[in-house]
């Protein structure tokens, strides 16, 4: 008896390769405003790794989304997505578990969608931790929001290149970011950033991170005037100016407030956003996640 094999068959006696399992989640919210002026649950979806956990949040009326990849980290081919809503008069964060983590890729990108939309009179802040870059990880990641009105929107991503406490102060990487922020419809802000090869060859020059192994970008929007964002930035740069060890700037232009910061190490970074951060929250306390 004859058997019949095709091109894609392996040859007799050897055992194919399974093709790698790949991490894919989509979690999506929205948000309502409730009567007292508190912020309510919605509606919540939550597919594949992606989990999405609303904790109790005292002394604030606000409503708080932590994303949860159960996955543990992701690497090339996973692909996660996030879509949240906020309704007029509503007042929401969202926040991450842990640090999300791009271990190395045996061939394709993580890809990670987030889509926001702000109605006009809500404000809703995007405060996920900090992305750890590990030694040829690929990323591709976008951030498209949708402002309406009057809605204040703040965002902050950081950045770790590997793991200094490791010994990782050079590795391979494929890092795409980009932003898109609109109001009404309009394009006010947008951010793409391309890092790709070894970071101590792209980083060590002074056009890019000044041999820094961590980065951040701030954006807040909103309805504020001039004089307000002006003040707001005064009180950015002080703040960046307290941390001899963390470099940065601050500026505002077009309704909007932009902050960019370098540090030597992850903590000192973060000791510079967490302030940065209460600032544009107008005092809020930072999610629990955060600081415990």
């Amino acid at each position: 008896m004859y058997a019949a094999i095709s091109p894609s068959d392996p040859a007799p006696g050897i055992t194919a390769s399974p093709a790698a399992q790949r991490a894919k989640g989509s979690g999506q919210i929205s948000f309502k405003p409730a009567e007292g002026g508190v912020t309510r649950l919605d509606r919540l979806y939550q597919q594949g790794c992606a989990k999405i956990r609303l904790p109790k949040v005292y002394g604030s009326k606000a409503s708080e989304a932590v994303l949860i990849n159960s996955s543990g980290g992701l690497t090339g081919g996973d692909e996660m997505s996030w879509d949240i809503t906020c309704g007029s008069a509503t007042s929401a964060l969202a926040t991450t578990q842990a640090c999300e983590k791009l271990y190395k890729s045996n061939g394709g990108t993580a890809r990670v969608e987030t889509r926001i939309s702000v109605a006009d009179g809500a404000r809703f802040d995007w405060l996920p931790q900090e992305t750890i870059l590990f030694d040829r990880s690929a990323l591709d990641r976008s951030l498209m929001v949708e402002l309406e009105g009057s809605a204040r929107f703040l965002a902050v991503e950081a950045v770790l290149l590997g793991r200094l406490a490791m010994g990782e102060t050079s590795l391979n990487t494929c890092f795409k970011d980009h932003w898109q922020i609109r109001r009404n419809g309009k394009l006010i802000h947008t951010d793409t950033l391309r890092l790709e090869g070894q970071t101590d060859l792209v980083g060590n020059r002074a056009a890019t991170l000044s041999g820094n192994l961590s980065f951040a970008t701030l954006c807040y929007a909103g309805p504020d005037d001039d004089e307000t964002l002006s003040h707001l930035v005064d009180e950015a740069r002080t703040l960046i100016a307290s941390e001899p060890d963390c470099t940065g700037g601050a500026s505002a232009v077009g309704g909007k407030l932009l902050i960019r910061l370098l540090a030597p190490q992850g903590m000192l970074l973060r000791r510079t956003l967490i302030p940065l951060i209460s600032l544009l929250r107008a005092g809020e306390p930072l999610p629990r996640v955060w600081t415990t």
